[in-house]
């Protein structure tokens, strides 16, 4: 596929979708402007899978965005030549000036004299533009705009409120369908939106990004908690509680009052003191560690918590679980000896293919580097870096993770997890972090073999990276249909009349006794609303009771998956729900 560059050089790459992207983003432009031409232009990027152009004076409905298509095939059928081309500064001004595109001439202002600018042009559209783009209008083989949002020029609240069209394209008709299906299943699978309709956790403006647990919702969370413990104490992890409220000294010592200020919640106490609700747990874990004399005999030493952190996240970027403003981090800090690094990650990483392969998900691993705000020496930065590098290439095998430069935590080069959904989404998950920094800063030490005190070295990590987070990509990994092991109700009982409501009952304790979370109906509803109901609620099986079952002592079970099983023994069926939960635990 052949590009220009702003300096009118043509170059071939066969699969650069940022180009293919960036270009349709012109075509749209070019398109609306011919549509509704009083329309001014603001900005028009390519973004991750797709792009957007922001319009002022442009008042449209989504159904118009069919309209705006259409202009946009014959755009592309036209097959235009764009062409690049520069001008000095005062003469730029002038060409957006007589075309009336002031957020253009303020974008030029921002230049310094005598810079020459560079446009595009196609047709009789010129944009204001770095490139690169296509040849020829005609490259563009596939694209679809999506939807229209606002937005304020410049990102910025205090400015105008635009028109924000998005869109994306792809360079064949097969892969755009691939997305557009994607995308379709994603909404069906919003777990915002499951999360209401199962009765799981929902979101009230009272409280921004803050997650109302219903009982359904809390009764889950718990059983990921006591899971993700039980993995962890076998593993010799100790559970600790810490304060929710730090005074600003801990957080001035641990460097996040000068580089994560901005994203705590700072307060003051009734003594006039300055505190703040803690964002992340590394410094109250790093106290408890300070709160007794160690020796090099107990390390590794693993300290895991989930005490809800707060993070003052901007009402812009919440997004469901997904991003929200107070979360319980699946938790650990792990103090070792240098010896030890190599054998602490790989078990962290031991630990992150057992609890993914649960959930059948797989992930790959990105080693994260000195970001532009580290802290310390760049000596003890490098061979952090290096330590991490060797663990991975031994882990992986060399080439077969990826580096992600300057994407590090201010105290510490990391490992991210990153993994895929079924519908091949990728979500950053947990972390390793290598951390030289915080155990120098806090002054923490051990006892070594030769009687001489040593700076542990300290590992944060995260497998899961929050449960909230986890729990809302479970929550569209599966659709809502949570295997049993983890549905908030396993077994709904319904009786078909009040004949059996006794029996429901027995059977409800029996089942409860070993160990399952049950419901009944006994509800006046007729049984096919029941059934129904059942199947909305997305129940991994259900009981069904009339006067045979009754008089037999026996069940008629129906399974999510449409299996149907009569007059089953209630200890058989026990036996086959023990089965299918072990045969996914025990993987």
């Amino acid at each position: 596929m052949k590009y220009i560059n702003r300096d009118g050089n043509v170059f071939e790459d066969e699969a650069n979708l940022e180009i293919i992207r960036h270009t349709t983003s012109h075509i749209m432009a070019q398109a609306v402007k011919r549509l509704y031409p009083d329309a001014k232009l603001a900005i028009g990027p390519a973004i991750e899978n797709g792009f957007y152009y922001d319009f002022d004076n442009l008042d449209i409905k989504q159904e118009d965005l069919e309209k705006i298509e259409l202009e946009m095939k014959k755009i592309i059928k036209e097959n235009l030549k764009i062409e690049s081309f520069k001008l000095p500064r005062d003469e730029a001004i002038k060409l957006m000036e007589s075309k009336g595109e002031i957020y253009k001439v303020e974008l030029i202002n921002d230049f310094e004299d005598g810079e020459e600018i560079s446009f595009f042009k196609q047709g009789e559209y010129v944009d204001l533009c770095v490139g690169p783009h296509l040849i020829y209008t005609k490259a563009v083989k596939a694209f679809k705009l999506l939807n229209i949002t606002g937005a304020y020029w410049r990102g910025n609240e205090n400015n105008k409120m635009l028109t924000r069209i998005y869109g994306t394209a792809f360079d064949t008709k097969e892969a755009l369908d691939e997305y557009l299906y994607v995308l379709e299943e994603s909404k069906k699978r919003d777990h915002r939106k499951l999360g209401k309709e199962l009765e799981l956790f929902f979101f009230d403006e009272s409280a921004p990004g803050m997650a109302y647990w219903l009982p359904k919702g809390m009764k889950m969370l718990n059983v990921l908690i006591d899971f993700w413990r039980k993995i962890h104490e076998e593993r010799g992890y100790q559970e600790f509680s810490g304060p929710q409220l730090n005074s600003s000294s801990l957080w001035k010592t641990s460097g996040h009052w000068d580089h994560y200020k901005e994203d705590m919640f700072v307060l003051t106490d009734a003594d006039g003191n300055e505190q703040a609700l803690k964002p992340m747990n590394c410094p109250n874990s790093i106290k408890v560690y300070a709160s007794k004399l160690r020796s090099y005999k107990d390390l590794p030493l693993r300290f895991s918590d989930i005490d809800v952190i707060h993070r003052n996240e901007k009402s812009g970027q919440l997004n469901g679980l997904f991003r929200v403003r107070m979360f319980r981090q699946d938790d650990s800090h792990n103090y070792i000896t240098e010896e030890q690094i190599s054998s602490e990650i790989k078990d962290i990483i031991e630990i992150a293919k057992n609890l993914y392969g649960i959930f059948g998900l797989e992930f790959k691993l990105t080693l994260s580097t000195r970001p532009d705000d580290y802290m310390g020496e760049i000596e003890v930065w490098n061979k952090a870096e290096a330590d991490l590098k060797s663990v991975l290439d031994e882990i992986c095998g060399e080439n077969n993770y990826t580096v992600n430069e300057g994407d590090g935590a201010f105290y510490g080069p990391k490992i991210d997890i990153k993994m895929k959904d079924c519908l091949g989404r990728e979500w950053q998950m947990g972390t390793v972090q290598l951390d030289f920094q915080l155990p120098m800063r806090f002054n923490i030490s051990y006892i070594d073999k030769n009687g001489e005190k040593k700076t542990p070295i300290l590992v944060h990590r995260a497998i899961f990276g929050s449960f909230e987070r986890f729990i809302g990509i479970l929550t569209e990994h599966y659709a809502g249909t949570f295997p049993l092991w983890l549905s908030p109700v396993q077994v709904k009982i319904l009786s078909l009349s009040e004949n059996e409501i006794e029996y429901a009952n027995d059977i409800k304790k029996k089942l409860e006794k070993a160990g399952f979370r049950v419901e009944v109906d006994s509800s006046d509803e007729k049984i096919g609303y029941k059934i129904r109901q059942a199947q909305l609620e997305k129940l991994p099986y259900m009981i069904i009771l009339g006067k045979n079952e009754v008089e037999n002592n026996n069940i008629s079970v129906r399974a999510r998956n449409g299996e149907k099983i009569d007059g089953i023994l209630l200890d058989e069926f026990i036996s086959k729900l023990n089965k299918e939960v072990e045969e996914v635990l025990k993987k």
